[in-house]
């Protein structure tokens, strides 16, 4: 069986990227406006995110604004959203499923197998989790890139990548890390060997043979 080291930190990477995608999935900085344009200096930068857009002026201040209507958003922003908040929920089932199946505390001591079992179903929801959210940003950060290099896209209205995505990006590599790390933690099936077969012992020779 893992060592309970490698136990712990599978389940603290997995934490961390979980806190991650919920930082990436609140973050408004998923596309960032581009300045790939002749007018370099601009007045303002836009921002836009799953659930809301937002506009900060050169003087420092940001206003945003959440999206109005769920139904004229595209299938694509929809999906990513779905994925994302299956990541979070599937992360937070895998935090109490993989709690109780840890070396270090005292759930379930009297069946160490199942214990450990708990622990391995936990990295596996985990894995999960970590690549629902890689296919969410994934997906939107080739969307992004698509446009970008679309010659019909305006350059004035081109996004690049933001600080969200990358984040979604780390986030979901550690939980698929920390998820691998707790799957390591399988029980070994231990090999039954046959029994030995008792054979009788020879009796001593006496010496002389009687009819």
């Amino acid at each position: 069986m893992a060592s309970g080291g490698l136990q712990l930190l599978g389940f603290v990477l997995a934490f961390i990227g979980w806190i991650g995608t919920i930082i990436s999935a609140a973050l408004p900085q998923w596309k960032m406006s581009s300045y790939a344009g002749d007018n370099i200096v601009t007045a303002q930068a836009i921002y836009e995110g799953l659930w809301m857009s937002c506009v900060m002026q050169s003087t420092g201040q940001m206003q945003c604004k959440v999206y109005d209507s769920l139904l004229k958003l595209e299938g694509s922003l929809q999906a990513t959203r779905a994925l994302m908040v299956a990541g979070i929920l599937l992360g937070l089932i895998a935090i109490f499923v993989a709690v109780t199946g840890m070396k270090c505390m005292k759930c379930m001591e009297d069946d160490e197998v199942k214990k450990m079992r708990m622990a391995v179903f936990g990295g596996v929801i985990f894995l999960i989790a970590g690549f629902a959210v890689l296919v969410a940003t994934s997906w939107y950060g080739h969307r992004v890139a698509r446009d970008f290099y679309n010659p019909f896209t305006p350059v004035n209205t081109r996004f690049e990548f933001g600080q969200a995505l990358f984040i979604g990006w780390a986030a979901a590599s550690l939980t698929i890390l920390g998820g691998a790390f707790l799957c390591c933690s399988c029980p070994r099936r231990e090999t039954s060997y046959p029994p030995t077969r008792a054979y009788p012992k020879s009796a001593p020779s006496a010496g002389k043979d009687y009819v």
